[in-house]
Parts: structure tokens; sequence; C-alpha cells
């Protein structure tokens, strides 16, 4: 049953990028081959390299895909498996491929602008800091749980054991000496291609075979010769990623980030393709319910299944990854319907085999049946909290899927599934933190502080504001779901205010807007309803220290009405050439 209905997915995605994405390139955006892209245009060798398109395409699927694809249907399937995957695959093509494509172009033909700036020339000049608020406070709270989950998954449990690491399966120390090992060979990779200009297949063979046998390595020596007491506790872990995000965020995109996020997207591709062929070949079932409409204790099924799930069928976030980074790499226009559209149906992929390994994947245990182990994992919205056993189910389960291909032992197969999903953390978590400089330095330009141009000092400001959410606790314990909602909100938000700004674009040039529009209306709707249903949350429960999450989601919510009313009177206006002209920039002709 499984099987078959991943085979029908395969195949929708197939008939989107094959059409659709082909004509939104060709019919509604016009991508010209022959344009100068701001890559060539403001080449720095810093933020603007022209870069090939495939290495570009894994920079940008790193980038994007992080913990989100996974964490978010690993905890929404409490839900079933229809909706998850439904939301999914069907989101991802006419909603998330459509926000990722359609923001690169519009960054792409403004200099490669922020999102922010681009709404500013189209909006007005108050959009820009709406925006800049919504993403500061966005980025800054999702980086803080990614920061969180990784060190979950470093740390060790009192339970765990390294004779039976499966034992505890929110514990995966088998992945560290993997990513680290990751970081250190992009640095060496980074130097060899952009300094020495070594080619790029046989230099990218050596430091993925090396990677793969470092998966081997952190499955032979879990703690890397430490004692117990020595490694490092959640805390620790937490500190440390923290230090790792601020020198990924000052150092130039060519030294770490491309060359890591490219071994990342390789990475990834050998997973999918292993995790997929185990469950064409294994044809596992369903043990999740198919449709579960009132969990216990969990929040309305619509909007927050829409919430919940948000990278792997539409984010706000990538928006930030399109016009922050990508518009800035990219060589040719139409690179950007392959590395756009294209790398979110990669992440769509990820976020259906996270659907599939968590409600097919799950393994009985001592004599328990699958079905009573997926009911007692996801028994209540309670038992979700602290969102490592969650992830831990899929990190199981997608290990499951590969291991019935008899290439490798269940403990191996577990291990480099971690190790996929630590190393597209925090791929995601260091090119975060630089839009996050990014975004602060824009912040200080609207404000006259042009000390926060300094790439040292936004760094150091963008760390603090995620350290803040990354030890942040409601009753006493990390917020954990609590802000994984209120991100999955903010993101989505994000991606209805996008839709937005490229909607005004294209119905400033006479385009068709329902592409973009109708995606952005559904996006609004759904997220303003759930922003109401989480305030009405943390007022509820002020006792237990959601203060700073209520004020920041009152912010939020009051900021996003007022840029919708902004926008409402610049679509009343129409086509206003002041507005594209004082983008100047050239786009596509009328």
């Amino acid at each position: 049953m499984a099987a078959l209905v991943t085979a029908v997915c395969l195949l929708a995605y197939f008939v989107g990028f094959r059409f659709y994405s082909k004509y939104l390139s060709e019919k509604v955006f016009s991508l010209d081959p022959g344009a100068r892209t701001p890559a060539h245009e403001l080449e720095d060798g810093i933020d603007y390299v022209p870069t090939n398109r495939f290495v570009l395409f894994g920079h940008h699927w790193a980038s994007i895909t992080g913990l989100s694809p996974m964490l978010g249907p690993a905890v929404a399937v409490i839900w079933g498996w229809v909706p998850a995957m439904l939301w999914v695959v069907l989101g991802a093509l006419l909603v998330g491929c459509v926000h990722d494509f359609s923001a690169l172009v519009v960054s792409m033909r403004a200099r490669g602008m922020s999102i922010g700036k681009v709404a500013e020339g189209i909006i007005g000049h108050r959009a820009k800091t709406l925006f800049h608020l919504v993403i500061f406070f966005g980025v800054a709270l999702a980086m803080g749980v990614f920061v969180y989950v990784i060190a979950v998954l470093f740390s060790i449990s009192p339970e765990w054991d390294p004779q039976q690491p499966l034992a505890d399966t929110a514990s995966f120390p088998t992945a560290v000496l993997p990513s680290g090992a990751l970081i250190a060979m992009a640095l060496v990779m980074g130097y060899l291609l952009y300094r020495r200009k070594f080619p790029l297949i046989p230099t990218t063979a050596v430091g993925f075979a090396l990677m793969l046998l470092a998966v081997w390595a952190g499955v032979e020596w879990p703690l890397l010769g430490l004692e117990r007491a020595a490694w490092p506790e959640m805390s620790g872990w937490i500190s440390i990623l923290l230090a790792y995000s601020f020198v990924a965020s000052v150092l130039p995109v060519w030294s770490l980030l491309q060359a890591r996020d490219f071994l990342n997207s390789l990475l990834l591709y050998l997973g999918l393709l292993l995790a997929y062929a185990g469950i064409f070949l294994s044809r596992p079932e369903f043990v999740a319910p198919a449709f579960r409409p009132e969990p216990e204790g969990a929040p309305a099924f619509y909007p927050f299944v829409f919430i919940i799930i948000a990278c792997g069928a539409a984010s706000g976030f990538h928006s930030l990854v399109s016009s922050g980074t990508t518009a800035k790499q990219i060589a040719n226009e139409r690179d950007a319907r392959f590395i756009g559209y294209g790398g979110m149906l990669g992440e769509s992929l990820l976020g259906l085999l996270a659907v599939l390994a968590c409600t097919a994947g799950v393994l009985g245990a001592q004599g328990i049946p699958a079905a009573d182990v997926w009911r007692s994992t996801y028994a209540d919205w309670g038992s979700m909290q602290g969102l490592g056993r969650q992830l831990g189910v899929f990190i199981t389960g997608a290990g499951h899927f590969i291991e019935r291909l008899g290439i490798a032992d269940q403990k191996l197969a577990t291990a480099f599934v971690a190790v996929v999903v630590v190393s597209f953390a925090l791929t995601t978590l260091d090119s975060a933190t630089r839009l996050l400089r990014f975004n602060i330095s824009e912040i200080g330009e609207t404000l006259g502080l042009k000390v926060l141009d300094n790439r040292y000092l936004a760094s150091a400001l963008a760390v603090g504001v995620i350290a803040f959410f990354a030890f942040y606790k409601v009753g006493g314990r990390p917020a954990g779901l609590a802000l994984w909602t209120l991100f999955g909100t903010i993101n989505q938000l994000l991606a209805g205010l996008a839709l937005l700004t490229v909607t005004l674009y294209l119905r400033q040039r006479g385009r068709s807007i329902w592409f973009t529009g109708l995606p952005m209306l559904f996006m609004l709707v759904s997220t303003i309803t759930a922003m109401v249903s989480n305030l009405a949350d943390f007022w509820r429960r002020l006792d237990e220290g959601t203060g700073a999450l209520l004020v920041v989601g009152s912010i939020l919510l009051v900021m996003a009405i007022w840029l919708v009313v902004e926008a409402a009177l610049v679509f009343r206006r129409g086509r206003d050439q002041a507005v594209i002209d004082d983008l100047r920039v050239t786009f596509e002709p009328e």
C-alpha cells in the first residue's frame, strides 16, 4: 500500500516540474537566458559569486532543507498520514515551489536584494521595515529550535547504550564525528576548488568517499574516545553550535557554505535513493491511521496541519534563501526554474519520506505490534513536547527502509540517516545566521546605523537572539513544541507575505496573478487564523512563562495585518510605473 501511494506521489512531482514549472518560467515570468544576473554584474567574491547551477542547486537545496521537512511531518502525522501526505505533495507543487521560484526570480531581477528590500520597492518604505521585523523574529526563533534539537540529538541520555544505540531514539552521538568531518572537508574543498582551481568532479568524489568513511567511523567511535562523563551536556552543545554559526556567517560563501552544501546534497541524494528503493523493495504497510481528526490535547486540525508542516510543503524561510543568497549566485536566469522550483521539489521528497518513515517505517518492539508502538508514540499532544523523540522516529524509520536493501545493518543505516538529518540542520543554521546578518544590516540601514554593516557585529547580534530562543523555557522545560508551533505560524506568514509581494510585482507588469495570488490568500488566511489561536493559548498559559511568546506573536500579528493593508492600497493603484522605475533594475519586456 505505502509503495503504491509513493509511486503516485512521485508521478505528481514529475508532472508538476515537467509542465507547471515550465509554464511559469516561460509564460508568467519569461526567463531570459541572455539577461545579465547580479552574480555577474556585482561579483565581489564574497556574496555575489557566479556559480555552476548544479553546485548552486546543492547549496540552495541544503540551505532550505534543514530539520523542518523531517521534523514537521514527524509531528503532523498525529492527525494521520493522508492529510500530512496531501499537504506535503500538493502544497509543494501548487504553493511551495511557486513561492520559492517566484521569490528567486523577483530578487534576481532586483540586483539580488532580499525579499524585504523588494517589498520596499513594490509596496512602500514601511513594507521593508515590517518585512524585516517578521524575518528577524521568524529566523531567530526557527534557528533557536534547530540549535535546541541538534543539541538533543548530540547529547546522551542516561538510557543511551553504545552497544544498543537504538534503545534511545532521541540520542544520536554517532552523528557528531561525521558532522565535524564534513565541516573540515568542506573547508579544504572550498580552498582547493576556488583558490587552487582543482576540478570539481574528482575533488567531490574524494570528499564524498571520506564523508561515508566518517559515517562508519562515527558508529565505531560514537563518543570520539571520550569517557561518558566528559561528553558535553545539552547546554554545552548549544554553545558549541552557536559559536559555529557565528564563524560560518562571517566566512566567504565559497570557503565553507558552497562546498559543504554540495557534499550535503550528495549525501541526501544517496539517502533519498536508498530509502525510496527500500520502500519499493520491502512494500511496507501503514501502521498509522489514515485520518485522526481530534488527537488528545492537539490544536485544531485546520489550520495547524498546514502550520506544523512548513518547509516540506511551503515555507517563507525559503524566500530568504532564494533572495538572500541564491539570487546573488545564480549565473543564468534560466537556472531559476531548476534551482527554485526543483529545489523545493527535492525538499518535498524529504517531507514525503518523513511521512512514510513515521507511519510505515515504525517497527514493533519486544512482541508489541508496530501499530501499538505508533499509538504509544503519538498517544497525545503532550507526549511530543521535546521534539527529539519524533525526529528519532523519522531517523529509525528511514533507517529501516535502507536496512531492508541488505547493504547495511540497522545500526549503520540509522547512523547514516542521523548524519543526513544533522548535516542539513547545520547547513541551514549557518545559512540562516548569514541571512539574519543581512537582515540586521538592512535594519541598520533603515535606522541610519551604519555600524551594523559590519558583518562581525551583525553576526554576533544574530547569534545572540538565536541563543535566546535556544535556551528559552516554558514551565521550567525547554519550549520545544511551543516554539515550533509559533515558528510554523511565522514561517507560513512570511510565505504568504512573499507571495503577496510577487503578486503585486506581476500585477504592476500586467501579468497573470492567479498562480501566486490564490496560494497567497490561502496562506494568509490559514496563518492569521493560527496566529490568533496561538495567542489565545499563550494568554491562557501566562503562568508557565509564555509571556515572551505572547508579545512576539502579538507584534507579528499586528505587523502582518498592517502589511496586508499596505499591499491592498498598492493593489488598488494597479500598475504604477514609478514603483517599477524605483527599483532601478531591468525587468522582462512588457
